[in-house]
């Protein structure tokens, strides 16, 4: 189901609509952060701009992007000192520091400014922290959407600093398995190798998936790995991401060597067993020719043996 455009306002009413207006409950309810973005975000359409000096606007609060490069800010610095500022930005108050602000969004703009030296055109509004992330991710939904990553990144950081997992849904406007295997690729890929990478806009969530499979499966220390590959002479980072998932794949092979079998003989020389380690299990076999009674012993009395075992070894443990 589509998601409503926060930022396009109501269309009017219908002529001669009073009547049924009267019963007709209201579509979406007046309670809630989602209703109260909504009806901040109601006043774009006033043009109620005010301009603010870039010395009052902190950056603090979740970044649903990696960062932007230098060359991308003096570009947009140099767009905005031909043309102007277009598009506003949106900050809030911040409540112990009167006059000063925290951004909402516009991140990119305002390091822009801040290069030029000229105040911000900003909308100033009082949202609460669950509203400022939906505003942020409505605000997403109006221009290039982040990466997969990004917004991966993005997820996890709101998680970790105890939002509900339904405003996290509606700021990215994904549903819960979505957010699952965003999470999953955000733990088991060190951030600061993502950001390494970069923002990597043409690979999508299944080769991420892949490249943190491998990486465990493996058991390889990515932040380790990438400290030995040139990434900083690649440019685009579906480039450095290729990079890092073939250093990945390479690593991959010449560990995937498994250890030797161990065999097990009794005193006198009759194989008893052999045992197989592989990343995913151990191998028990015994050998029905040499010893077949014992082997169906031992198949009849395994889940006994293996608890007694399993008990015998965990009292050996030191405690705590």
């Amino acid at each position: 189901m589509a998601r409503r455009n926060l930022f396009q306002p109501p269309a009017p009413p219908e002529p001669n609509s009073d009547a049924a207006s009267k019963d007709q409950k209201p579509r979406f309810p007046n309670t809630g952060a989602m209703s109260g973005v909504r009806s901040t975000l109601k006043d774009l359409s006033s043009n109620a701009v005010r301009d603010l000096s870039v010395d009052v606007i902190e950056e603090a609060g979740p970044k649903d992007r990696l960062n932007f490069s230098d060359a991308d800010v003096a570009t947009l610095a140099e767009s905005i000192r031909q043309h102007g500022q277009q598009v506003p930005i949106m900050v809030r108050p911040i409540a112990n520091k009167p006059g000063h602000y925290q951004i909402v969004y516009g991140r990119r703009r305002l390091r822009a400014l801040q290069t030029l030296g000229i105040p911000a055109k900003a909308l100033v509004r009082s949202l609460s922290d669950e509203e400022a992330i939906l505003a942020q991710g409505q605000e997403n939904s109006q221009r290039l959407d982040p990466s997969f990553v990004e917004k991966a990144l993005f997820a996890a950081e709101l998680m970790a600093n105890g939002y509900e997992q339904p405003v996290i849904l509606d700021a990215l406007a994904i549903d819960k398995p979505m957010l699952s295997r965003m999470t999953k690729v955000a733990r088991a890929i060190p951030e600061s190798v993502i950001k390494a990478i970069g923002s990597a806009h043409g690979v999508g969530r299944r080769r991420w998936e892949d490249l943190a499979d491998r990486a465990r499966d493996a058991k390889i220390d990515l932040a380790s790995l990438i400290q030995a590959l040139p990434l900083d002479e690649i440019l685009n980072s579906d480039d450095r991401f290729a990079r890092v998932s073939d250093a990945v794949a390479q690593k991959g092979k010449s560990s995937a060597a498994p250890p030797p079998a161990l065999s097990v003989k009794l005193p006198d020389g009759t194989p008893l067993a052999e045992i197989k380690d592989t990343p995913r299990a151990v191998t028990l076999r015994l050998s029905k020719s040499d010893l077949p009674e014992f082997a169906q012993w031992l198949r009849d009395n395994a889940a006994t043996e293996l608890t007694r075992l399993y008990q015998a070894w965990k009292s050996e443990r030191p405690s705590g």
